[in-house]
């Protein structure tokens, strides 16, 4: 019985040892004449490249959570951008203040994709980051704007959406897709009506777009979430089953395009 709780003294101590490895530094950046401030998160242990991940935050802004998925890939081997969407690092609580930055992006199509690919540019700049090695992961409106890059025919291997809003691209964009897609989906989230999904699947399956669809049932909006509160948003709850089961299906997604370096 010591030498097992010996062991597991040891294995807890390795892995608090290699967590603490884990950096994080704010990058200020500019998209024309906005002012815009991202977080990379990399593991200081190793020195070698590794693919880099762009993390796009909910529609509340780059806060927290965003920043603590970017820490979590840096801990399994990647360089993890969190963008910054809105500027400034803007952040807020408020439903209606966080549904009206999100509009205001989404309004300009080039603006919102030059956005995102100021993010992905950090990431391929990076003396760590296999340049061509990128994908682009985000949650709510940062799903919507990972597909959104796909969509685009941007550069990169892979796109997860978690419950994301979902853009149905035009069949001549559709065409031109790189990116392997997953789109972990809630089955009863309220935000997403199944006739969009239907539409953009028709579009998908017509151009031979390269995606997998997940339902997590009874999960709703933010099931990624802890501490999503539908008293402040009705209609969002955490769901601990499929926020483990999507992440698993997105590092498998990830060891298939980057060829299991992780």
């Amino acid at each position: 019985m010591k030498k097992i709780a010996m062991s597991l003294l040891v294995f807890a101590f390795s892995q608090s040892v290699a967590w603490a490895e884990v950096k994080s530094e704010t990058i200020t950046y500019k998209v024309g004449d906005n002012t815009f401030k991202g977080v990379l998160a990399y593991d200081d242990s190793v020195k070698t490249k590794r693919p880099g991940i762009l993390v796009v935050h909910e529609f509340w802004g780059l806060n927290d959570y965003a920043r603590k998925r970017a820490e979590q890939l840096a801990g399994i081997g990647y360089v993890a951008f969190a963008v910054d969407m809105y500027g400034d690092g803007k952040t807020t609580e408020h439903p209606k203040e966080a549904g009206a930055m999100a509009v205001m992006v989404r309004m300009n199509q080039k603006e919102w994709l030059a956005r995102a690919n100021a993010g992905l540019q950090i990431l391929r700049d990076h003396p760590l980051v296999e340049g061509k090695s990128l994908a682009a992961i985000g949650y709510c409106f940062g799903g919507s704007t990972a597909l959104q890059l796909a969509n685009s025919g941007a550069d990169i291997k892979a796109a997860v959406s978690f419950h994301g809003a979902l853009p149905i691209p035009t069949e001549d964009d559709a065409k031109g897709i790189k990116a392997k897609i997953l789109i972990c989906h809630g089955a009863a989230d309220s935000f997403t009506k199944e006739d969009t999904i239907l539409k953009m699947r028709g579009v998908y399956d017509k151009a031979g777009v390269d995606y997998q669809m997940i339902y997590f049932g009874g999960a709703v909006h933010s099931f990624t979430v802890p501490d999503a509160d539908p008293k402040k948003l009705a209609g969002i709850r955490y769901d601990p089953a499929a926020d483990r089961r999507s992440w698993a299906a997105m590092r498998a997604l990830f060891n298939e395009v980057f060829e299991a370096k992780n």
